[in-house]
């Protein structure tokens, strides 16, 4: 049999760094352990009901069933744009600055051949999100990082990157709240984040994927409630958390026209938008009662606090999260992240994420993903405690 070769642009998408640890963790499973997986981030919730049933519904009508619009059906555009006005008081022109994408993640991989050419340069946060780098490999381009400090509360430091830095970078990729260091931004930085780019010439991507997952009383701020934001870049939003909608791969970008624009251009040839009866349901999902999303925040929370309490139990101290479904966690002297997530996984059968995994200035941390329940949560933390690692 033939065995075609891949090509360059394949070549370049980096090696998944989780895939070994998920190896790792399957053969602690296959020896029977009861093993507590705190190391992924899919959400563990079904999504509301009434959701699935407008989907239900929505899927007997006979015009869903063929082609939906390029760009997807206006409706969809107009529920989006009333939510941002009603949850961040921020107006949106639905047919100019609203594009509909299959999940966020479609955007974020789709942006950097959409706006930049083969060698130039994109800053990154360090720790961030690793599916970045896959858009980034698959359109060329050169990164420089952003390291994501506890000492300046895991923002990035401008001041220290340097004007040579800032002037050949063409895109910035921000997240907050954050994955995986798990703080929310406040509006001075998003404000310093626009005049940055304003000076520099960068178009900014918000990845606002657990946008709304704050804590505390606390609602994390959308970056296009700062004033010139929409001039100077784009919000990607998902219903994945919000919701629970994971699978339903629903998201969109909103922002400055010329970049939505350039994001349903390359949508044109790569798709033919959603099935209409999960616009429709994802319609109504905004438009509608928020108490699933109230109860959601709440349950996220109560989970923190119970993680968070037994760590401290347990010596092992770290900042609470602010917002999204994780925590982040400095591993014990004499450990990398790495070597800690062996230790634990074989003495303890408890998975975390390491945070090399994000990125080098993630070493000597490990991300904690709140999908489970308080009590099994605490377990976790037990029976790391009976380590005596700290």
């Amino acid at each position: 049999m033939v065995q075609y070769p891949k090509s360059d642009v394949l070549k370049r998408l980096p090696k998944q760094f989780f895939a070994d640890l998920v190896v790792k963790t399957n053969a602690e499973v296959a020896k029977g352990y009861d093993v507590i997986n705190l190391g992924q981030g899919n959400p563990d919730q079904p999504t509301p009901q009434h959701i699935v049933r407008a989907l239900q519904d929505a899927a007997e009508n006979p015009l869903y069933h063929k082609y939906s619009p390029f760009r997807g059906y206006d409706f969809l555009k107009e529920a989006i744009a009333t939510f941002y006005k009603r949850e961040y008081d921020v107006d949106l022109d639905p047919k100019k600055e609203v594009a509909i994408l299959f999940g966020s993640k479609t955007g974020l991989v789709e942006i950097g051949e959409c706006l930049l050419n083969s060698g130039d340069t994109v800053l990154m946060p360090d720790p961030g999100y690793p599916d970045y780098l896959s858009g980034f490999a698959l359109a060329n381009l050169k990164v420089d990082y952003m390291p994501l400090r506890k000492e300046n509360a895991f923002l990035p430091d401008y001041g220290s990157l340097g004007d040579s830095v800032l002037d050949r970078a063409k895109l910035m990729f921000l997240n907050y709240p954050n994955n995986p260091t798990a703080v929310t931004a406040p509006a001075d930085f998003f404000k310093q984040t626009v005049q940055t780019a304003e000076k520099h010439n960068i178009c900014v991507v918000h990845d606002f994927a657990y946008g709304a997952l704050g804590f505390d009383g606390q609602k994390p701020r959308s970056f296009l409630q700062t004033p010139g934001a929409k001039d100077v870049g784009v919000e990607m939003y998902t219903l994945s958390k919000t919701y629970n909608m994971a699978g339903w791969r629903v998201g969109f970008a909103l922002g400055n026209p010329s970049v939505i624009e350039a994001l349903e251009l390359i949508q044109d040839h790569y798709y033919v938008s959603l099935f209409g009866a999960i616009q429709e349901a994802s319609a109504k999902a905004l438009l509608g009662p928020q108490d699933c999303v109230r109860e959601l925040v709440h349950r996220y929370e109560t989970r923190r606090n119970a993680f968070f309490e037994a760590a401290r139990k347990i010596g092992w101290n770290a900042v609470p999260s602010e917002g999204s479904f994780f925590g982040w966690l400095p591993v014990p002297n004499g450990f990398t992240s790495e070597s800690f997530f062996d230790y634990i996984l074989e003495n303890a059968h408890v998975v975390v994420a390491p945070g090399v995994g994000f990125g080098r200035s993630g070493e000597h941390y490990v991300r904690v993903g709140l999908l489970t329940e308080p009590e099994r949560l605490t377990e976790a933390v037990e029976r790391i405690g009976k380590l005596q690692l700290f």
